[in-house]
């Protein structure tokens, strides 16, 4: 069951009563009960709040021995909401504490604290664990009681600078609250609200916290200057509106459908219309939007196809993933631009008279050469990574003419006549004979392993990726807090992914294998065993539909229908039928 209502029936608000009666004392239970009503448009109040069940509950202490962890501390939660929405008001005297005192040397010194004092805990006490952001400061500066005059004993003493923070990002839950407050949306469609911002790359989280991308500010920019009127949030609110009194049959979706795209007056007031916003779009600088000035510093910030990069003049650094917005300052700029650029000269190749560059790719460092103006368009310059222990400003041009002269030819096998050559690949230095490849241990050996080494390691046997060892994770991530599996990040066929092994979930654009978090990974591989339980061996299988073309020959059309009938007569899949006879028997 999906509810966002924080309405209780009256048997739920009769048992809350009773218990917090029983727990807590009647001074503890107001006289008449507690009813709420939601102020979020579009609440679904065909169900109750989410509340234990039953005419009388049953404590955390007494389901503790039924359920597990995770299970216990969502119940245990639920019960503690529900009993405590129907106790009386908790009463807090805000005070303020100045202490005197005399140092040594005999001047007088006065200390102030200010924090709050329980008079009478009211619903706090069924609350004693629950964190709440909207209290958790005021907790934390609960003063003791205390008398005029008393007298206290320091204990210790020590001087601390404080300053005022920023305000907290945004967590999903918070979105969620702030679209609930501005009536966009409704909880059916949060979850891909966050689904879709995060696939997009607009943020990546860090922890619980959604930090936006440069991706975010430029799309931001570019929407509200040019098409303010789809991002105001009244607009998005009364979309919701109209799309109700549509449904419910008391406005004409094709007039609303017309005031739409061509503009005019709607039920959510005037609009100028899709089709006019978009008729100049080529009056948009798309230059421009994706510029921003960085304070302090003469460079400038650009959101590119590939990323976002600080840029001045002709420099340009690029920015690395996980640098958040706020973190790039006129320092961190100024430190970026200092980097090597990647686009180094080393020399010119003897033996073809090219020039050979040093640059920084897509994929990271690498080596590349300058072909002649006028070469023909298939013609592609040569191309070799620098290795792991290389970098832009240590190489030289002996090492990527050695990089560029690869693969490099060991020697001819006697037994198959074929070359042995070793090279380097994505999943690290291998030996190469006809289809047949081998594992080197480390780079540095395409220079030097022999041909008799090469021989002996063809001699054994191929340790495939899957079935022999494994190739070694990239970075452990730590436990799941869901299944308690360490959680590890690997490369694939298919690029990055995570895994706990039992469950691979790929990487999204947004999340960087060095800093993915364990809640995020956790988030991953959530989704995706809900996605293989909705896929499972009972779902329904996709096949391919084989299409007889026009004018076909009879014994074609013949053997196609012959396909059809035995496809038709297949054994159905028995754990599915399985399935479904169980569910028919729940149902009735």
């Amino acid at each position: 069951m999906r509810t966002d209502s924080v309405h209780l029936s009256e048997q739920a608000i009769s048992a809350a009563r009773s218990q917090a009666r029983d727990l807590y004392g009647a001074q503890y239970v107001p006289t008449a009960p507690r009813k709420y009503s939601s102020k979020v448009k579009n609440a679904q109040e065909a169900h109750e709040a989410v509340r234990p069940s039953g005419d009388s509950f049953r404590t955390p202490g007494e389901v503790s021995g039924e359920l597990n962890a995770d299970e216990f501390a969502l119940y245990d939660l639920i019960w503690k909401r529900t009993v405590a929405s129907q106790m009386v008001n908790a009463k807090v005297a805000t005070t303020t504490v100045k202490f005197g005192a005399a140092t040594k040397s005999g001047t007088d010194a006065e200390f102030t604290a200010s924090g709050t004092m329980v008079v009478f805990p009211g619903f706090y006490a069924a609350l004693k664990d629950v964190a709440d952001d909207s209290n958790e400061d005021d907790r934390e500066r609960e003063l003791p009681s205390m008398s005029e005059g008393q007298s206290i004993k320091a204990t210790s003493l020590a001087a601390s600078a404080h300053s005022t923070n920023p305000p907290a990002r945004f967590t999903e839950a918070k979105l969620v609250q702030r679209l609930e407050e501005l009536g966009i949306g409704r909880p059916s469609t949060y979850a891909s609200i966050m689904s879709t911002i995060i696939d997009r790359g607009y943020v990546w989280k860090k922890g619980s916290a959604l930090v936006p991308s440069f991706t975010a500010f430029s799309v931001v920019r570019l929407l509200e200057e040019h098409f303010e009127a789809l991002v105001d949030y009244q607009f998005t609110a009364n979309m919701e509106e109209v799309l109700d009194l549509i449904a419910n049959g008391e406005s004409d979706r094709v007039q609303q459908l017309r005031a739409f795209w061509r503009g005019g007056e709607s039920v959510s007031g005037p609009f100028p219309g899709i089709k006019p916003l978009t008729e100049d779009l080529s009056a948009i600088d798309a230059r421009e939007i994706a510029t921003s000035p960085i304070d302090g510093t003469d460079a400038s910030l650009r959101v590119g196809r590939y990323g976002a990069y600080v840029e001045r003049g002709e420099e340009r650094a690029n920015i690395p993933i996980g640098l958040a917005p706020d973190e790039l300052t006129a320092q961190k700029a100024e430190e970026l631009l200092a980097m090597p650029s990647g686009d180094r000269e080393l020399g010119v190749d003897p033996d073809t008279g090219l020039e050979i560059l040093a640059k920084t790719g897509r994929y990271g460092p690498y080596f590349t050469e300058v072909l002649p103006e006028g070469s023909p368009k298939s013609a592609k310059p040569r191309t070799a990574s620098l290795f792991s222990d290389m970098t832009l400003d240590n190489v030289n041009l002996e090492d990527a003419l050695r990089l560029l002269g690869l693969p490099r030819v060991v020697g001819v096998d006697p037994a198959t006549s074929e070359d042995i050559t070793a090279q380097n690949g994505r999943y690290g230095p291998y030996l190469m004979r006809g289809a047949d490849s081998r594992s080197l241990a480390g780079e540095a050996e395409i220079f030097t392993v022999t041909l008799e080494q090469a021989l002996a390691l063809y001699a054994q046997p191929k340790q495939r990726r899957g079935r022999g060892q494994a190739a070694a994770p990239l970075r452990e991530v730590g436990s799941d807090p869901t299944t308690n599996l360490p959680i590890v990040v690997r490369e694939g066929r298919f690029g990055l992914y995570v895994t706990d092994g039992t469950t691979n979930a790929a990487l999204r654009t947004a999340d960087d294998p060095a800093t993915i978090s364990v809640d995020r990974a956790s988030d991953l591989l959530s989704e995706r065993r809900s996605r293989i339980a909705l896929d499972g061996d009972g779902g329904v299988k996709k096949t391919t539909k084989r299409v007889v073309k026009k004018g076909a020959s009879k014994a074609a059309k013949k053997a196609a229908a012959k396909r059809a009938t035995k496809r038709t007569a297949k054994k159905p899949n028995k754990k599915a039928v399985k399935r479904t006879a169980l569910a028919s028997a729940g149902s009735r």
